[in-house]
């Protein structure tokens, strides 16, 4: 298995460049944990409750969408226009899940700055993904290959448990305890 960057198609960055998108990639999933502590501290789960978890849980699955159209697929306009519409629904869900929330809860304006981060990540990692893979990401071609290497157990390995642990797991246990408290009386915050 090589570690060549080029074999991958993302020779670009070098490695001060892989430690700083690592890094906004951490700060990502980190501002995600964060938020979920927001909902924790204003609980969530009796008051905007079920219906805004499971737009947490949506919001989750559309940005690992994209990452993994961008780990398992070489990149060309067919993936990053398909990451760009995962990106894109991500936004409008994001949307909705603040004015829903702010129905029921109180979004204190610390919240309100990470939700900022946890917006504007994707967009930016949607940026560098085609500065990066420049000019394939604007290929005429459509292939829809899968990469070929694949990319490095490690790598998946550094993606996914941080992942998992910030954020995926915070939200399954919101969704757990909004599904719990579903049939409670709802508290306004």
């Amino acid at each position: 298995m090589t570690t060549d960057p080029a074999a991958y198609g993302l020779e670009g960055l070098g490695p001060v460049g892989w430690a700083l998108a690592y890094a906004g990639l951490l700060v990502w999933l980190f501002a995600g944990m964060l938020d979920f502590g927001f909902h924790r501290r204003t609980d969530l789960p009796h008051t905007s409750g079920l219906g805004e978890s499971t737009l947490h849980l949506l919001q989750l699955g559309l940005v690992g969408g994209a990452i993994m159209l961008a780990m398992l697929f070489e990149i060309d306009v067919l993936v990053i226009v398909a990451m760009a519409l995962l990106v894109l629904v991500h936004a409008f869900v994001g949307y909705a899940d603040t004015r829903h929330a702010f129905r029921y809860r109180s979004i204190l304006p610390m919240e309100q700055h990470i939700h900022s981060v946890l917006d504007m990540a994707p967009w930016i990692g949607l940026g560098l993904m085609v500065a990066l893979t420049w000019p394939a990401a604007i290929s005429a071609d459509f292939p829809l290959n899968l990469r070929c290497p694949a990319l490095p157990i490690p790598v998946w390995l550094l993606v996914l448990v941080p992942a998992a642990l910030l954020c995926g797991l915070p939200a399954l246990l919101e969704w757990r305890a909004a599904w719990r408290a579903r049939r409670e009386p709802r508290h306004v915050a």
